[in-house]
């Protein structure tokens, strides 16, 4: 099981030996580390909501191949959007051992005074070195570990109306379910275009599908819905 981290800060890195800069993001993504791919995603829509609990969002976001995530950062369309990301439990705190290839945003509309609140999800990504090492505990009591795992896909809307749809693999069984929409522009997206895009869930036959409907504003705008079944590891 994961626990959510603060966004404030990003992790420390152990990597004294790596000398050559690698290209920063737009945001902080990649302070501090020497060696680093800057992966933006896209401005992701953030449901509004007064009732408590504030509704929320997930967006998972990848690096690429032999890279984990070092550093993390986000930039906000209204102040009072949280935003937190999903870290694994394990000691030091430090990439490949809290972070893996991709991690998940969560974010909520604390203020709900935003029309139309996004945030855009960045990942500082460096060169993968291995996890930490893992103590033995005593006897009968077990380490938290990872018995879920996300399923996700991400296709790009257009306008007129699809069903997206994704699984678990064999063995494995649903036990949770999320959606998220994104645009891909330099500002975040106005009311209007995010208006324009309209996603509903449902499990049919063990798999999580979004319906999604788009209008004509969206022609010529690159935009995603994100689809991720949550399934149980076979035992």
């Amino acid at each position: 099981m994961t626990s959510p981290l603060r966004l404030g800060a990003l992790l420390a890195v152990a990597a004294a030996a790596l000398t050559a800069a690698g290209p920063a993001g737009a945001a902080r993504e990649c302070d501090g580390l020497m060696v680093c791919v800057s992966v933006p995603g896209p401005w992701v829509v953030v449901p509004v909501g007064a009732a408590a609990p504030r509704p929320r969002v997930e967006y998972q976001l990848a690096c690429p191949r032999g890279y984990v995530v070092g550093g993390l950062d986000a930039e906000l369309s209204a102040r009072g959007i949280d935003v937190d990301f999903r870290g694994r439990l394990g000691s030091p705190v430090n990439p490949g051992i809290t972070t893996a290839r991709s991690a998940v945003f969560t974010a909520f509309d604390a203020a709900g005074t935003a029309r139309a609140p996004t945030f855009r999800p960045f990942l500082g990504c460096i060169p993968a070195a291995g996890g930490g090492i893992r103590v033995p505990t005593a006897a009968g009591v077990l380490r938290p570990g990872r018995p879920t795992v996300r399923r996700v896909r991400t296709v790009r809307v257009r306008p007129g109306s699809a069903v997206v749809a994704q699984g678990c693999a064999a063995g494995e069984r649903l036990v949770g379910a999320e959606h998220a929409v994104g645009f891909f522009t330099k500002r975040p997206p106005t009311a209007s275009l995010v208006a324009s895009v309209h996603a509903a869930r449902s499990i049919r036959a063990g798999r999580v599908a979004v319906s999604v409907r788009a209008d004509a504003e969206l022609e010529g705008v690159r935009a995603v819905v994100q689809v991720q079944a949550v399934c149980a590891r076979a035992r």
